[in-house]
């Protein structure tokens, strides 16, 4: 295999947008299926959608990976979640990919979710190509989609094919470099015709070339001066600077339907010509020594071995770790190093995945995506040949918004919901559990209603155990909104040595969008306080963070600045200064008039324009604000901030509403200070909760 030829993608959009049924065809095309199957509606379902869930609901949960190949191009294609509460297998996915494919549907165009996506691709400098699809759809405008590329998520689009046709009248697409009519024959699409441009478009043809080579020729000097001349530019520089565009961040637009199996095989072609191989992406690792050091890895057999285990799945012969080798070779059988826990493990077989079927294979190297069995590794881990070799960047991972209680319907299904448990969280790191101290209550939280809904359902179905759901939790945050000057002695004498520690400073808030947000400040001068008890005042500080005061929910967006104090010779330890701290903390955080901040959602909502006064009524008695609402193509589709503790229930609810027809997404926007009468009642509940308990 050459590794210039290979191809490293992943299908990412919005919810709906067709990524599972542009996989699918892809598959056909390559030759890797011989029947399509759809992901509604009879049939097994399509291939990447392999879970019984995906199947009944008609969405993906899972990226599955798969293995093709298109004009002697190895292709390896992952086919990603839509809805945000799946958001970390996008993430994940991208994480390790070359390049992907942004798929858009040519009504809705650019959506909530679109954005996100656009973002994670942007995190990680993924050169994307973009699909319209649906193009048979009532309402399809391609030309809008393109306008929303630009301004809502700032791309450098350009279309590289012009539609003939549009809505029921689709026929295909018109190559704007090669200036010629691709049109599909056969039962499924399967046969490309190259005609003439039809006669009716050949003016805006022309248009959108000249569009398509002044957006080109930002990235080439020579281009430039050719069109500047008014000379010819050839085809073969227009594909060769089309190739470095795509590399330097454009987002060349390509169209068709892949329900109606049009403008599949043109997107493949695109995708081999212009996406990266491993060899044009420049990866780095860190020394895990020196993290200042940075490690360049080259996708080469030869070198010593370096990869990432970027997802877990467990299935009935253990765990399945799917891995991106960035350099070298593995072989089944050898062991390698997990760089995080510095333990060697045998690698006892590789595997090639296609959804949840697998072929095994006997090595694998620089530029592949594989699974390997029997390794004990989590979701981030970089594996090398040795000890301390190199570690990759870890993938970006969202803090979970909603939290449930759960336990399970009868006492001896205990052991197995705790495995269940433990599986879910060591595949998906969103997905966390915990157990709360006080009640002894174990607690899942994760991205959405949605997110927790599906695992309460794999944990019935795969362990047969019957779970019983608390009500949902919101993750509020505690953070003080004035300045309070401390003065705190901490002294304690009984027998023996005694403690003491002091500490004078002052509290302060601090604007902060991050989730952890803490400053801690030593100013203290002349010895008043030993250096070596600095530390512990400031863990003492940083170890209360996890409960406040006031409703014992996280505190945030704190800063401490210590200025003085004093110490005894004999009684003063470590121990003391931070004892110190946390008294300290408890008395004066409650001066600093602290609010509750609580989660607001970003929620996009699309409902037929009848429902809109109804709909909109509905958002604004949920403490709702309106940011956006505009009418396309008989749709309303109604922006806004919601708090999250008004959105539980809101798919039936919505439904209700609008005969079904209604659809809506949401995604973590910031934390804001709660309402004081909502205040009372959040804390007015926990001191009822926690009556009960002590009961």
């Amino acid at each position: 295999m050459k590794l210039e030829n290979l191809r490293n993608i992943g299908i990412s959009a919005h919810i709906d947008s067709g990524k599972t049924t542009l996989s699918e065809r892809i598959l056909f095309y390559t030759g890797r299926i011989h029947k399509i199957e759809e992901v509604r509606g009879g049939g097994d379902g399509a291939t990447m959608d392999h879970m019984e869930l995906e199947k009944e609901r008609g969405i993906t949960i899972t990226s599955a990976a798969t293995s093709v190949s298109w004009k002697d191009h190895p292709i390896n294609l992952i086919d990603t979640p839509g809805h945000v509460d799946f958001t970390v297998e996008v993430e994940r996915s991208l994480r390790v990919l070359d390049g992907a494919v942004l798929v858009l549907c040519s009504v809705g165009g650019v959506q909530s979710q679109s954005i996100t996506v656009d973002r994670q691709m942007k995190r990680y400098q993924i050169p994307r190509l973009a699909f319209i699809n649906k193009m048979d759809r009532t309402g399809a405008n391609p030309f809008r989609v393109l306008k929303q590329l630009r301004e809502k998520l700032g791309a450098e689009a350009f279309l590289m094919q012009y539609p003939i046709g549009a809505e029921e009248n689709f026929k295909g697409a018109v190559d704007l470099i090669e200036m010629v009519a691709y049109l599909h024959e056969g039962n499924e699409g399967e046969k490309i015709v190259t005609a003439p441009i039809p006669d009716d478009i050949k003016d805006e043809c022309e248009d959108a070339r000249v569009q398509m080579l002044e957006a080109l020729s930002m990235y080439s000097d020579k281009m430039m001066e050719l069109l500047l001349s008014e000379e010819e530019v050839s085809k073969e520089l227009i594909y060769k600077v089309a190739r470095d565009a795509v590399l330097g961040g454009a987002t060349p637009v390509f169209m068709g339907t892949a329900y109606k199996n049009k403008g599949v095989q043109p997107l493949l072609d695109a995708v081999i010509r212009y996406l990266p191989s491993p060899l044009d992406r420049e990866i780095r690792g860190r020394d895990p020594k020196d993290e200042t050091n940075k490690i360049e890895l080259l996708p080469d057999a030869s070198r010593p071995f370096v990869g990432m285990a970027f997802k877990i799945a467990d299935d009935p012969f253990g765990q399945l770790t799917f891995m991106r080798v960035y350099q070298g070779t593995i072989k089944k059988g050898e062991t390698y190093v997990n760089q995080r826990t510095t333990k060697s493990e045998r690698f006892s077989r590789i595997v090639r995945m296609h959804s949840n079927k697998r072929e095994e294979i006997e090595e694998a190297t620089a530029g592949d995506i594989i699974a390997v069995m029997g390794i004990d590794s989590a979701s981030g881990d970089t594996y090398a040949e040795s000890r301390d070799f190199c570690t990759l960047e870890s993938m970006f991972i969202a803090d979970p918004v909603i939290k449930i209680a759960v336990a399970p319907a009868t006492r001896s299904d205990g052991d197995k919901l705790a495995k269940a448990l433990q599986r879910f969280r060591k595949e998906d790191p969103t997905f966390r559990v915990a157990t709360d101290e006080e009640t002894n209550e174990i607690l899942i939280s994760g991205m959405g209603e949605l997110h927790l809904d599906v695992y309460i359902e794999r944990i019935r179905r795969e362990y047969g155990v019957e779970i019983v759901v608390g009500a949902p939790k919101v993750s509020y945050r505690e953070s003080p909104t004035k300045v309070v000057e401390f003065d705190y002695k901490h002294k304690k004498q009984s027998g023996g040595s005694g403690q003491f520690a002091h500490i004078k400073g002052k509290l302060s808030p601090i604007e902060s969008d991050s989730e952890d947000s803490f400053e801690f400040e030593d100013h203290v001068v002349g010895g008043r306080i030993p250096k070596q008890y600095i530390p512990a005042i400031e863990k003492g500080f940083r170890d209360i963070l996890g409960k406040g005061p006031v409703a014992e929910f996280p505190v945030v967006g704190t800063r401490i600045d210590l200025d003085d104090g004093s110490f005894h010779e004999v009684d003063s330890s470590e121990k003391a200064f931070y004892t110190a701290a946390q008294g300290c903390f408890r008395e004066y955080f409650k001066k600093a008039d602290p609010k509750l901040l609580e989660p607001i959602m970003n929620v996009e909502i699309e409902v037929p324009e009848d429902f809109q006064g109804t709909v909109v009524g509905d958002v604004i008695r949920r403490r709702g604000i309106m940011t956006s609402n505009d009418i396309v193509e008989g749709n309303s589709i109604i922006k806004a901030e919601v708090p999250l503790a008004e959105t539980f229930g809101y798919a039936t609810d919505l439904r209700s509403m609008t005969q079904g027809q209604g659809t809506f997404t949401m995604e973590l926007a910031t934390y804001r200070q709660t309402p004081t009468n909502i205040q009372n009642d959040i804390i007015e509940a926990k001191r009822k909760a926690d009556l009960a308990s002590s009961k």
